[in-house]
């Protein structure tokens, strides 16, 4: 039986956006929809006479009610074959999706919110959820161009080997191309994104600003990281995508034709940081669609903090 598709529900536009993308990915996976709202203790948004930790406080499942509606109505009107639970829990958002990544074949969530739920990609807690979920992490955010690529940005570690299975799969249920995209840092002080952010692959000095080799190598790192999933997946089309420059922008400027961006979460050289510094940030903040993020599962969360520390 295939895994429900949760999204976290607030109340706010982005989290409505965020149950739109949610329930084409359970329409196209065949899965449940499982709509999750969580209370904590600091929760801002709640009406004054009923406490957070008590559901059916005063004036409190009005609120949840009309949430949970307007999230299954905008649900329905996106995929109205798709069914749909709802799930109400006591906890702060971010520990209540980690444990609802568990059971879970996507988590969703919007890159804004109300209370709690504000600060899920903010700061401190950007990678929270990445690094510790159980599942891969939908962000919605951005205008996805609906006739693009799927944009895969490739590491040539083995821990990225699950975000290019990820974006194979996703691309196939889209009906979408594949856009492969591995990026190699020049080493020139003019392109150097800074502490966060190393070179995807390291290079002896004698090659640094030899172009030439940087696009042999990324080449390589391609066909290695592609071969096995296009095997499995004849039917999307691979658009193949060496270039060198800065991670960052580079990223960025290439999710404006994109319908998606799936990232690992864990890698070598310029991924390794990707949802712990200053590329998480970018990517997280500025990319122009919606945006995967696959964790390495041959890494557990205490692993995952071992990298560097995320910077609000």
């Amino acid at each position: 039986m295939t895994k429900p598709v949760v999204v976290g529900v607030d109340g706010s536009a982005s989290s409505l956006d965020a149950v739109g993308a949610a329930s084409h990915e359970a329409a196209i996976r065949g899965a449940e929809l499982r709509l999750v709202h969580a209370f904590g203790r600091s929760s801002s948004h709640l009406p004054a006479g009923g406490p957070p930790w008590n559901p059916a406080g005063s004036g409190v499942r009005e609120l949840l009610d009309g949430t949970l509606a307007a999230a299954e109505r905008r649900a329905r009107a996106v995929a109205p074959q798709v069914g749909i639970s709802r799930d109400v829990t006591v906890g702060e958002p971010l520990v209540v999706l980690e444990i609802a990544s568990r059971t879970a074949s996507l988590v969703v969530v919007g890159s804004r919110g109300l209370g709690a739920f504000s600060s899920l990609l903010l700061g401190s807690t950007s990678g929270h959820l990445a690094a510790h979920g159980r599942c891969p992490v939908l962000v919605v955010r951005g205008r996805p161009n609906r006739s693009g690529p799927v944009l895969l940005a490739v590491d040539d570690s083995p821990a990225s080997e699950e975000a290019v299975r990820f974006a194979f799969t996703e691309a196939s249920l889209r009906g979408a191309d594949l856009a492969a995209l591995h990026v190699c840092r020049t080493g020139s002080a003019d392109v150097y994104d800074g502490p966060a952010d190393p070179p995807f692959v390291t290079y002896d000095e004698t090659h640094l600003h030899d172009e030439r080799h940087l696009h042999e190598h990324a080449e390589r790192v391609l066909d290695a990281a592609l071969a096995g999933p296009r095997a499995s997946h004849p039917d999307v089309p691979v658009v193949r995508k060496p270039v060198a420059g800065r991670v960052r922008h580079t990223l960025i400027d290439a999710s404006a034709d994109a319908q998606l961006l799936v990232v690992g979460a864990r890698g070598r050289g310029g991924f390794r940081g990707l949802l712990l510094g200053s590329v998480s940030q970018a990517v997280l903040h500025h990319a122009q669609c919606p945006v995967a993020v696959v964790r390495h599962r041959g890494e557990g969360p205490a692993a995952a903090e071992g990298g560097e520390g995320d910077h609000p």
